[in-house]
């Protein structure tokens, strides 16, 4: 293999910074991750952590990037149906497929507090996406069980999934457990597979 071939797929320092970052987060939460902690568990200086970013809500920003896109798209998506079924149903199946395919973000983005900050401020001026995935699931009735049901039901979901004590089972198993307690909680039918 040549030294460009294994460059290119060595992920870039950038990346790098995002997963050991995530990795950290995971361990210490936010506020108990030091820029110096990244830049140590990296094995550079702390000077090449600024170089990326300057502070460490910038980097909590940037590792919450791609899931902020993707619950946005959710959003997006479950707004344009007409039926009610299908809008909560679209949100419950986006949310546990994320949660699946980002356990470790799942577990930081629903348990520290200092991502929530960091977070309110990146989307200072914009519309608050679990608002509008709250209001998706509860439409609108006023009703406060209903409300009360979506909160724990997205809550849930992400603390499940991004929990220590699941993260031997199985992404399919998961899922299938995630969505059928998202669907209860939520008052809609099981779903029946067919195999």
């Amino acid at each position: 293999m040549t030294a460009t071939a294994a460059r290119s797929t060595e992920p870039d320092t950038r990346t790098r910074l995002l997963n050991t970052a995530l990795e950290l987060f995971t361990r210490h939460g936010v506020e108990g991750t030091s820029l110096q902690m990244i830049a140590d568990a990296m094995g550079v200086t702390k000077a090449a952590v600024y170089y990326h970013f300057k502070t460490k809500d910038e980097i909590t920003e940037a590792v919450a990037e791609p899931a902020l896109r993707r619950l946005g798209a959710i959003v997006r998506e479950a707004s344009a149906m007409r039926r009610r079924g299908a809008q909560i149903d679209h949100v419950l199946a986006g949310i546990v497929d994320m949660v699946i395919s980002h356990r470790a973000l799942a577990a930081v983005f629903s348990s520290d507090p200092g991502v929530a900050r960091a977070l309110e401020r990146s989307l200072h001026g914009e519309e608050n996406v679990k608002d509008c995935l709250t209001e998706l699931l509860v439409g609108s009735s006023s009703n406060p069980a209903s409300e009360v049901a979506a909160h724990v039901a997205l809550a849930g979901i992400a603390l499940a999934g991004g929990s220590p004590a699941l993260a031997d089972m199985p992404d399919d198993e998961l899922r299938a457990h995630l969505l059928d307690a998202g669907r209860r909680l939520l008052g809609r039918p099981r779903r029946v597979s067919r195999g």
